[in-house]
């Protein structure tokens, strides 16, 4: 080949076969940032999954046929290489202007479309960060069968060899960024990370073909400028004085807290997961509703109760059962560590409260299955159910199935109590498919909508009585404020007629649902601001701040 004569490094194989490795390895890696880069602001749902591998096969499957175009057309590698530089500056970049483009897009799209936000607006983030250059990593391998293959009589081993070294980089690209590098460094410096390795990989080209080449030249000095000012790890760049902000396996966290409260988020534009009162009263939050699920379960009655949280996060419902109730026994499962961390480090989280690292259901399986193994079954007098985080809701923990392994779990009078935190009016929304599922479980379903809150709370048991028991428990209950929201529960509850709206197993569009809800919260939400936008401009939106 000409470019092999002009450029020494190209004929040592193993450099074209690391050249192909370190491209599929920096793909799949970006990928993985993209899908945390999005997640604080769209979530991490199966739908945002969807966009994010659809917009980056749509790029690779570009970078292909172009690459091939042009390697057919104008084989000098230099321009490969010149590709692979400026793909390893634009992925540098993106840890210094990525956030902002998520946030001005999000910000231009809240104001002009009504449907299907989170679909439109992450499609339109990941086309502006993430395809160009990841289309210019997938000219890599089509160039380099150019360069590689001498004769046909190996072009079948050479492009196999170039094809297991692409798929070995992916394989390990993938598994890096989840369990070593995101973890431990952050988002930010993995991008950064891979940035380094691809323009290490095109600047020991350009030397030792002694080459001179502005792209490596400017390559250096952006890479540079992003290591200085893309390190951070700071999603909610506008908001300052936080007290931890940090990245786990599962979830971008953020602590902050005032004079009255600490607040855990895991989404940066919307949504509280845990708040803690500093003067240890009620929160005013839909964990003070959830508290009428002891008392349907008799709790002034027995000795002792049972509480299991699914979906524990930093404990507040534990919390406030262990302060209020002397005779509760609370334990939780929460599958990310980092967030029971956080709990005892800042939320005050009773030592005595059991945490179990787990997914919910799969806990309740065990559970099972250490009862099919002769054990007897552990049952709860209160089971919450706290998994559904804004459009992210666990799929396996929305369907018949997995409420019948809950009542399985339950007392004979116990209770389930599941906060829905997305209340909206929308027929046929997903909080109707959620009621109308448990309904087809437990014969005894109420719900009660949160004050000044999206969130609304179903209780259900098998226990016909469960109201009636609440309404005893307020009457025997001595502390004021206790008493007083109780009350308030109580005479919000409402029974629940049950529709025929079934998610299974096998069929639970979860997320599509949720997002129907957003966009509804959405709506409602901007309505103001939307207003002001039509009759005065941007003008009159940016001074009604």
């Amino acid at each position: 080949m000409e470019g092999n004569t002009k450029n020494p490094i190209l004929k040592n194989k193993m450099y074209l076969y690391l050249t192909e490795f370190f491209a599929g390895m920096s793909v799949m890696a970006v990928e993985l940032g993209a899908s945390r880069l999005l997640a604080p602001y769209f979530s991490s749902s199966q739908i945002v999954w969807t966009i994010i591998i659809g917009t980056i096969m749509i790029a690779m499957a570009l970078g292909n046929i172009m690459g091939g175009r042009w390697a057919d057309k104008d084989p000098n590698p230099d321009k490969l290489y010149g590709r692979i530089i400026i793909a390893a500056i634009w992925i540098g970049l993106i840890p210094v202007v990525g956030k902002y483009i998520v946030i001005g897009i999000s910000a231009l799209l809240v104001f002009t479309i009504s449907t299907n936000f989170l679909i439109i607006a992450a499609f339109a983030a990941c086309m502006i960060i993430f395809v160009f250059p990841l289309f210019l990593l997938g000219t890599v391998t089509p160039s380099l069968v150019k360069y590689t293959v001498d004769s046909l009589d190996d072009s079948g081993k050479v492009v196999g060899y170039l094809n297991a070294s692409n798929t070995i980089g992916s394989i390990i690209g993938t598994f890096v960024p989840t369990f070593i590098s995101i973890p431990a460094v952050g988002t930010s410096i993995t991008f950064l990370i891979f940035a380094g390795i691809l323009l290490i990989l095109a600047i020991l080209y350009f030397v030792v073909g002694k080459k001179k080449s502005v792209k490596a030249i400017v390559g250096v000095i952006l890479f540079i400028f992003s290591c200085i000012f893309g390190h951070g790890d700071s999603f909610a760049f506008w908001q300052k004085d936080l007290t931890y902000e940090g990245e786990s396996i599962y979830n971008y966290l953020q602590v902050y807290e005032d004079e009255h409260k600490v607040v855990l988020s895991t989404n940066v534009l919307f949504g509280v997961q845990s708040v803690y009162r500093k003067e240890k009263t009620l929160t005013g939050m839909y964990y003070d509703y959830a508290m009428a699920a002891p008392y349907m379960a008799g709790i002034k009655e027995k000795d002792n109760v049972d509480i299991l949280i699914l979906g524990m996060g930093s404990g507040t419902y534990a919390t406030q059962c262990s302060r209020y109730f002397d005779n509760a026994t609370v334990e939780g499962v929460e599958i990310d560590q980092k967030i029971t961390d956080l709990a005892h480090e800042y939320f005050e989280l009773p030592e005595d409260v059991k945490v179990t690292t787990y997914d919910g259901r799969a806990y309740l399986q065990c559970l099972s299955s250490e009862a099919k193994s002769g054990k007897e079954v552990k049952k709860f007098d209160v089971i919450m159910v706290d998994a559904y985080q804004d459009i992210t809701i666990p799929f396996q923990m929305s369907s018949v199935e997995f409420f019948t392994l809950v009542k399985e779990h339950l007392t004979d009078d116990g209770v389930m109590v599941v906060n829905m935190n997305m209340k909206t009016n929308t027929e046929g929304g997903i909080n109707e498919y959620l009621a109308d599922t448990i309904s087809t479980v437990f014969p005894s379903v109420y719900t009660v909508d949160v004050s000044n809150n999206t969130n609304r709370e179903l209780f259900a048991s098998s226990n016909p009585k469960m109201v009636e028991r609440l309404s005893a428990g307020i009457e025997s209950e001595e502390d004021a404020d206790l008493k007083a929201m109780m009350e308030k529960v109580d005479a919000g509850l409402s029974v629940y007629e049950a529709g025929n709206l079934i998610l299974t197993d096998d069929k639970a569009p979860v997320e599509l649902l949720s997002m129907n809800a957003i966009d509804a919260l959405i709506k409602d939400e901007v309505a103001y601001y939307k207003k002001i936008y039509d009759e005065q401009g941007l003008q009159g939106l940016m001074e009604s701040f």
